[in-house]
């Protein structure tokens, strides 16, 4: 951002970091009272930001373990299991190829949404009470841990008074795509190292700037921002790829935008910001190079996304909807998106009609013109490769089928792309409330007051939560050793698939102690190695599949016993387990019985050695 007009939100120095070049100064009384007071209203905000999170995910707390998020309770068992294999971190048990599910094959972790950043970080979280705790707590921490960051860079480098910064903010970590995405998808919520990357890049522009300095380029600045760049960076590829993706594609268009609507900033920064942005991806290339290529070319890695661009494509209508998550959302809107886990679009017509109307009242600077241009790509790269008004598909093509194909592109969901409108259009209302806070007449509270009331119906209420099935005794109280050793592989009855993955919760109640055959997980099943959801079942668990979704009890023959021989050898396993409560477990048990002989009781369980 220019340093040309220091008096402009969005072109005021980093105070607080040249602060670091300046020999240390007294401070006033009053100035020491102002500071104060800002402090205390930091933590003001921040705790406000905390207390929202924890009652828009409430309905967890009273008990993790049996609590589960209602609208997407597949994908919380399985970021809860990524959670519990990620903590063996700590144990000294873990590798990038877990074969703690899949067995004999395993999952490439690079490959899935693991978290790995936040499950080795929360290990200790998990191994002493449990991985639910641990998701819940994630859940919570990601909207506030993302607004108050927004908060922060709104405060620190655009220097926008604290009521305009926490309004924007708010709407970065609380806006509709945040709290749909908190169901279950913790890879896309966990946004809060996004402003440290884009302080960094504005903290490098700056550096890079001959004219922001006496001296001429600060390049000491300009290294130091590399290497911090290089290290979110990285940290992020740990946390979510497809965030850092929409970040970067985010802002490749505000710096091509901004460039041109602020051209002598460009060729006076140009040369040190390039080296130093080559600098960081250099620096994040080095640590990042292994992990990549096993992501891509590794054991069980895939190099292609398998989820269809025309699917995941944003309804244009869902655009001036609001979101069913929020206080004035309805549920009609559902029709017009995948699912509850993706109302990324509804932000209702009242605040893009106020984001408009802000946009064209701050005028052409360039900040504001690179975030309009921002939001006006990627809400259009949202609407996929064919345009969809209302749930009929046109025959109009959409922007995102000119990157369709493209590596990497095809593992980014093109609704998704509509999560980056989201801090774009916060910093228009900054940059729009703190102008009008700052000046005098009608606008001082107009501004203020249309922002608040665009802002309203998007107030988002509680995620729905609901009871799940305790586990059996068995899991819980350690039993499962009586059966297999740590480390070897049990199969419970019936097994996990990406539909009903609720057996991986056996394994994540004992911290991913065991190995378990097939699951709910992305690996290289599809055809000619392509990326699909799960694995082939094997014959026996194909046949006790279908006797636990009809009942009954089939005659066993030969060859099927000597099948269920070779699918127990295939899979290394040690034990077969059956819950005694467990839908049609009376016929289940008799199956098993004529596949693996006589059960033997432990707890509550029924288990056979093989």
């Amino acid at each position: 951002m220019s340093s040309a007009a220091p008096t402009a939100p969005d072109a005021v120095p980093d105070q607080a970091v040249l602060a670091a070049d300046r020999p240390p100064r007294r401070l006033r009384p009053a100035r020491l009272l102002t500071a104060v007071r800002r402090r205390r209203t930091d933590v003001t905000v921040a705790l406000l930001f905390v207390a929202l999170a924890g009652w828009l995910t409430h309905g967890l707390w009273p008990d993790p373990a049996a609590r589960v998020l209602a609208l997407n309770p597949e994908d919380q068992a399985l970021y809860e299991w990524f959670l519990a294999v990620d903590s063996r971190a700590l144990l000294g048990d873990f590798d990038l190829l877990t074969r703690r599910l899949n067995a004999p094959d395993g999952v490439n972790l690079m490959t899935n949404t693991t978290v790995i950043a936040l499950g080795v970080l929360l290990a200790p979280v998990t191994l002493l009470f449990g991985a639910p705790v641990t998701f819940a707590l994630l859940a919570m921490a990601n909207l506030a841990g993302t607004a108050i960051a927004w908060y922060l860079l709104f405060t620190r480098v655009l220097r926008a008074r604290r009521v305009a910064a926490a309004l924007g903010a708010a709407l970065c970590g609380f806006g509709p795509g945040m709290v749909s995405q908190t169901n279950s998808h913790l890879h896309m919520t966990a946004q809060w190292l996004v402003p440290v990357i884009v302080w960094l890049v504005v903290r490098l522009l700056r550096a890079a700037d001959p004219a922001g300095t006496p001296d001429g380029p600060d390049r000491r600045r300009m290294v130091s921002s590399a290497v911090g760049l290089a290290a979110a960076v990285t940290a992020q590829v740990f946390v979510g790829e497809e965030v850092l993706f929409l970040c970067a594609v985010t802002l490749l268009v505000m710096a091509i935008t901004y460039a041109v609507a602020d051209r002598n900033l460009a060729r006076r920064a140009l040369p040190g910001f390039a080296g130093g942005m080559l600098l960081a991806a250099g620096l994040a290339l080095l640590v990042l190079a292994w992990p990549l290529w096993f992501q891509f070319a590794g054991p069980q890695g895939v190099a292609d996304g398998m989820f269809s661009p025309h699917y995941f494509s944003a309804d244009l209508r869902s655009w001036w909807t609001v979101s069913p998550l929020s206080i004035a959302g309805g549920d009609g809107a559902a029709r017009l998106t995948t699912g509850p886990a993706e109302y990324n679009t509804f932000l209702g017509l009242p605040l893009l009609l106020v984001a408009a109307a802000c946009a064209l009242w701050l005028g052409r600077r360039p900040l504001v013109v690179a975030c309009v241009v921002g939001t006006l790509v990627t809400g259009a790269l949202s609407l996929g490769p064919r345009v969809v008004v209302d749930g009929e598909h046109t025959a109009v093509p959409g922007p995102y089928a000119l990157l369709s194909g493209l590596p990497v592109v095809d593992g980014a969901l093109p609704m998704r792309f509509a999560l980056a409108v989201l801090p774009l259009v916060a910093t228009l209302l900054v940059l729009a409330v703190d102008r009008a806070l700052r000046g005098t007449g009608l606008a001082r509270r107009l501004v203020p007051a249309g922002v608040a009331v665009a802002l309203l119906p998007l107030l988002p209420t509680p995620l729905p939560t609901a009871e799940r099935p305790p586990l059996p005794e068995f899991v819980t109280g350690g039993h499962w050793r009586q059966c297999v050793e740590p480390g070897g592989v049990l199969v419970p009855v019936p097994l996990a698939t990406p539909k009903q993955p609720w057996p991986m919760r056996w394994a994540t109640a004992a911290d991913a102690a065991f190995g378990m055959p097939e699951g709910f997980f992305i690996g290289p099943y599809g055809r000619n190695g392509t990326a699909a959801m799960g694995t082939y079942s094997q014959p026996t668990s194909a046949l006790l599949a279908e006797v636990a979704r009809r009942g009954g009890q089939p005659v066993v023959d030969d060859p099927q016993r000597r099948q269920a021989a070779e699918d127990a050898k295939f899979w290394g396993a040690s034990c077969v387990a059956l819950a005694v409560d467990t839908p049609h477990a009376d016929s289940l048990r008799g199956t098993l019985e004529q596949l693996y002989g006589p059960a033997t009781r432990i707890a509550d369980a029924w288990t056979w050695r093989v």
